[in-house]
C-alpha cells in the first residue's frame, strides 16, 4: 500500500463527498435561478424525443447497477440462491445494455448541440466540461464491465474488492488494500466516478435533485370546457363592437 494509494482510496473519497454535499447545499441556496436543465426543446425537438429517453433510461439503468453490484454484498445475492455465475451473466447482460443506451443517447445529444446552431450557441464551457467527464465515465464504465465478463480479458469479480472497499467508506473504515488489489482499469473508472459527483453540484446535473416524481402520483387534473360561450369559442363579429 502506498501514500497514492492512501490518497486516492482513502481520502479522495471522503473529499468527493464533502464536495457534493456542501456544493449542492451553497448551489441551492445561492444560485435557485441557476438550478434549472437549461433546456434547449425550445431550439430542436426531433432529435431530443429520441435522444433524451435514451440517455436518462440508460443512466438510471446503470445507476441500480452500481446500487446492485456496489451496496449488496455477494453473501446476500448467495443467500437467495442467485448463483455468482447467474448473478455475472444478468450483471453483465443488463449492465452492457444499459452502457449502450446511456452512450447512443450522450452521443447523439452532443451531435445535436453540435449540429444545432441556437443549441450550440447556448452552450456554456460548463456544459462542455461536464460532457467530457460524463463520456470519459461512460466509456470507462463499459470497459470495466467487459474486462469483468471475459469478454476482454480473464474476467474480474469486482465484488470481492471493489465493492467491500466501497461499503468500506461509510463505514469510516475504508479497506484501502482491497480497493489497491483491483485492476487499473477499475481505478480509473472509479477515480472518474468521482470526479463526476465533485463537479455535479457545479453543472446542470443539479437537476436531478429536481426531478418531477410527484406527477407518478398527484391527482389528476380536470379541464371543462365552458361551452359556446367561452370567449376563446365566441366567433367574432365584423367591424367595431358597439359599446355599452
Amino acid at each position: 500500500m502506498t501514500t497514492w494509494d492512501i490518497l486516492l482510496w482513502a481520502v479522495l473519497p471522503y473529499v468527493t463527498i464533502a464536495v457534493f454535499v456542501v456544493g449542492t447545499i451553497w448551489r441551492y441556496r445561492y444560485d435557485k435561478f441557476g438550478w434549472t436543465t437549461r433546456s434547449s426543446q425550445l431550439y430542436e425537438g426531433r432529435l431530443m424525443r429520441v435522444a433524451s429517453p435514451l440517455f436518462h433510461i440508460g443512466i438510471l439503468a446503470v445507476l441500480v447497477g452500481h446500487v446492485v453490484g456496489l451496496l449488496i454484498p455477494e453473501s446476500w445475492t448467495n443467500a437467495t440462491g442467485l448463483s455468482e455465475d447467474a448473478y455475472h451473466v444478468i450483471a453483465v447482460g443488463l449492465g452492457l445494455v444499459a452502457g449502450a443506451f446511456t452512450l447512443f443517447g450522450i452521443a447523439m445529444l452532443i451531435y445535436r448541440r453540435r449540429t444545432v446552431g441556437p443549441v450550440f450557441a447556448a452552450t456554456t464551457r460548463n456544459d462542455k466540461t461536464m460532457y467530457v467527464f460524463l463520456v470519459a465515465a461512460i466509456l470507462l464504465g463499459l470497459l470495466t464491465t467487459l474486462l469483468a465478463s471475459g469478454l476482454i480479458g480473464d474476467g474480474y469479480n469486482y465484488r470481492e474488492t471493489v465493492s467491500p472497499w466501497f461499503r468500506s467508506i461509510f463505514y469510516l473504515n475504508p479497506q484501502v488494500v482491497l480497493m489497491a488489489e483491483a485492476p487499473t482499469s477499475f481505478h480509473v473508472h472509479a477515480i472518474a466516478g468521482m470526479l463526476i459527483f465533485i463537479i455535479w453540484p457545479f453543472t446542470r446535473l443539479v437537476h436531478a435533485f429536481s426531478a418531477p416524481v410527484g406527477y407518478l402520483v398527484r391527482p389528476y387534473v380536470v379541464y371543462r370546457s365552458r361551452g359556446p360561450h367561452d370567449a376563446g369559442a365566441r366567433i367574432p363579429r365584423k367591424g367595431w363592437e358597439k359599446v355599452g
